[in-house]
């Protein structure tokens, strides 16, 4: 026998034991020993699988029959032709690289209902997450409004029952200041005689400007049970009304002081909750309220902030944890709202951004932008639009690696997602 038969004889024998142990290694188990029922099950195991797909097969051919050559062309130019072909017709029947342990050429699912499977499921997934995230959106709505509404009914109960306490209020007047939007006016004097006051030892008081000054003190004890119920302090000097002390409630304590500059009130201390601390400044000018800071639990630390404009509400800024830090700031104009600021995860940066449009008497949310990453730049874009008398969301833009760019736009109706437009490939899929 010639040398170069024995090569080609080696190379085949070579092929065919690929061949044959790459076929094991993809065939099913068969049953053995127990008959019948080792059949059944062998039958039942190869009836889930399915086999490999035209792709896997070509790609197993090609990759076969590289390998073929490789080891033949150690036989010489016939040795390489023989091994590619044999085992480029394995891996085209089997699908599966020869000697590559039966594993197929493909590094993903080995079939093609495995791959709609995993698909499904994230399709599934991406569902309830959608759901999920349409219940925060809906739950976030109402913690907002319900904020403001809180915020503002608290406000207009302060000073409706702040107002009740001033003298000679009609209930006009009280409506109108219990509006938060709307800055009070000052509260008047009564034209009292100056014979009804009794003149008290001189006095040392601040005035309006802060200065101490020797001021002559003036007491009114209506009931006469030796507890004035109204103290006015005027300038020893210019004879000037400087100062006044008020009992308001007339329970024997002092809760109210106020101080004036050039007969017009500039300033007024409370004491709402009767415990001997102030909790309420305001101030005015021109006959109106300017500013308005309150300590809303109590603590000695100023929670709440309002700054008036003409007649009306500027901006309103509140610490909502009572941490000594604003949290939440919102905006007006015309005496509408038109923008709010939170720091919704109390770590001292802003992250949300609220904008409002009127609808009727209400001022409705039609924009909110979110920090979601922490950078301090909106990331997250949510439009809303009104629908029977409800706030929807409309459009939801997603910048997801801050870059500035919108990567996904998800449409809605009703504040349910329809359509989902994605402009990353790197995040298909969602």
């Amino acid at each position: 026998m010639s040398r170069s038969l024995v090569r080609i004889n080696t190379i085949v024998l070579v092929a065919a034991l690929s061949l044959a142990t790459g076929c094991a290694s993809t065939s099913a188990p068969s049953g053995g020993g127990a008959g019948g029922q080792g059949q059944g099950q062998g039958q039942q195991q190869t009836a889930q699988k399915t086999g490999p797909t035209v792709g896997d097969r070509g790609a197993a051919a090609l990759e076969g029959a590289l390998m073929g050559a490789i080891i033949g062309g150690q036989m010489g130019p016939i040795g390489a032709a023989v091994g590619a072909g044999a085992m480029l017709i394995y891996g085209a029947m089997t699908g599966n690289v020869p000697l590559g342990g039966g594993g197929g050429v493909s590094s993903g699912p080995s079939s093609e209902r495995e791959r709609e499977e995993q698909l499904e499921a994230q399709i599934e997934q991406e569902m309830e997450r959608q759901s999920s995230l349409e219940s925060e959106i809906e739950a976030e709505l109402r913690r907002q409004e319900e904020l403001l509404a809180r915020i503002d009914t608290d406000e207009a109960t302060r000073l409706a029952d702040e107002a009740s306490l001033d003298e000679e209020v009609t209930e006009e007047e009280v409506a109108e200041r219990a509006d938060p939007r709307v800055a009070p006016e000052a509260p008047e004097d009564r034209d009292l005689p100056a014979y009804i006051f009794e003149d008290d030892e001189p006095a040392v008081v601040a005035n309006a400007s802060g200065k101490q000054v020797r001021a002559v003190k003036r007491a009114l004890d209506a009931d006469r049970d030796g507890v004035p119920e109204e103290v006015r302090y005027f300038d020893d000097a210019s004879g000037e009304f400087i100062r006044k002390e008020e009992d308001r409630d007339f329970n024997g304590r002092i809760d109210a002081w106020s101080s004036y500059r050039k007969g017009e009130l500039a300033d007024r201390d409370l004491d709402s909750n009767d415990d001997g601390s102030v909790d309420v400044w305001e101030r005015y000018a021109g006959g109106r309220m300017v500013g308005r800071e309150i300590d809303r639990n109590y603590d000695g630390k100023r929670d709440a902030f309002y700054t008036f404009q003409n007649d009306g509400l500027l901006e309103e800024r509140h610490d909502t944890d009572y941490d000594g830090n604003v949290d939440f700031r919102v905006n007006y104009k015309n005496k509408r709202r038109v923008s709010s600021e939170e720091d919704d995860d109390k770590d001292g940066r802003i992250d949300t951004w609220t904008s409002y449009v009127p609808d009727g008497d209400e001022d409705v949310i039609s924009r909110i932008e979110k920090d979601q990453s922490g950078d301090g730049t909106p990331d997250t874009f949510e439009t809303y639009a009104r629908k029977n008398g409800q706030t929807v969301l409309r459009l939801r833009e997603e910048d997801k690696n801050a870059d500035g760019i919108v990567d996904i736009t998800s449409i809605y109706e009703n504040g349910k997602l329809v359509r989902r437009e994605i402009n990353d490939p790197a995040l298909m899929p969602l």
